[in-house]
């Protein structure tokens, strides 16, 4: 049986099919929700609030909502399998995410594993985006379902030009984006991606700013500070990148003319394991342990973090414990 869907208090209304779930039958209705698995059932980011509906939770939503969350009546799309009409409330800016298709213009080796993939849009109008927020690849290769997979990554450019878009692209070994990637694509070749999503973005207000990235977490860094530059933002920001050893580490002379060109900016680069017989004089350690020197007390901060999932659990523990406030640490966790 088809259902109807109401979206944001009458906004919309949408009519789907039955046997879609409702990812699936908002998708069809170009509402584009967040995902990193293309709705099948293990990101946990197209999160949605019901005000009517099923009211029994998979296990996937137990794991990746909280309990307040299912108390406020917050679903996972792709695990909504409507059985009656629905009024469902979404974020306002999901309302403006867009497919584009992109075409390669450039793609250059950062280090031995990451690579910076710039793209030019030629068909479709990109949406501005917030610096910070990350986009959606449909990458040309099947999945274990055999349907094309779906993988996110974070803006680095600037948002003045949101027609070319630049991303950080980090090697995963066996990865079916990341090996086509950095193996099969080509300067020329085009990508359908579609976005903006994220809540990784700078909040106004007062307080000093810590930054910490792993890896190609410096992606939204990148955009995130040029656009603190283009505003001369007059707040203090501390940026701390961990690496493993010194091939690891590059965009530092971007950074170095940050620090000559925001008002109040600092970054320090941190090897967890500095390759032995290489001259090497910063911090050493696990950032999450540099961070903890150089701030014991956090109370009056904001932060930002992007990493792999295992970093950002570990840099919330050692956050909260030096006093920085839950409600005042952003990121986006696409594991």
């Amino acid at each position: 049986m088809p259902f109807t869907i109401l979206l944001n208090g009458g906004q919309r209304r949408l009519t789907a099919d039955g046997s879609l779930s409702l990812f699936h039958a908002l998708r069809q209705a170009r509402v584009m929700l967040p995902s990193a698995c293309g709705g099948r059932g293990r990101c946990g980011l197209c999160k949605v609030r019901l005000k009517n509906g099923p009211d029994s939770f998979t296990s996937l939503e137990e794991k990746k909502l909280t309990p307040e969350q299912r108390a406020d009546g917050w679903r996972l799309a792709c695990q909504v399998q409507p059985d009656r009409d629905l009024e469902v409330e979404l974020p306002p800016e999901l309302m403006l995410a867009r497919d584009v298709q992109t075409r390669v213009t450039a793609l250059d080796a950062l280090t031995y594993d990451i690579r910076r993939l710039r793209l030019e849009v030629v068909a479709g109008e990109p949406a501005p985006f917030r610096p910070g927020q990350y986009m959606q690849f449909s990458v040309p290769r099947p999945g274990r379902d055999g349907q094309p997979v779906t993988r996110t990554y974070s803006l680095a450019s600037p948002r003045t030009d949101p027609r070319h878009m630049e991303f950080f692209i980090r090697l995963v070994p066996n990865g079916i984006s990341t090996s086509w990637i950095f193996n099969e694509l080509k300067v020329g070749e085009e990508i359908r991606l579609c976005g903006p999503f994220g809540d990784f973005y700078i909040r106004d207000g007062d307080r000093p700013m810590l930054f910490i990235a792993g890896g190609s977490g410096l992606s939204p860094f990148s955009s995130i500070l040029e656009d603190l530059r283009r505003r001369r933002d007059p707040r203090p920001i501390r940026l701390f990148f961990g690496a493993q050893t010194q091939r690891d580490l590059y965009f530092l002379d971007e950074l170095r003319e940050y620090e000559r060109t925001l008002p109040d900016f600092r970054f320090v680069e941190a090897l967890s394991a500095p390759a032995p017989g290489v001259a090497w004089e910063g911090e050493t350690g696990l950032i999450t342990e540099v961070v903890a020197r150089h701030f014991p007390d956090l109370s009056g901060y904001q932060g930002y973090l992007c990493g792999s999932p295992g970093m950002l659990d570990a840099c919330l523990a050692v956050l909260a414990a030096n006093g920085l406030p839950a409600d005042q640490v952003f990121f986006d966790k696409f594991g």
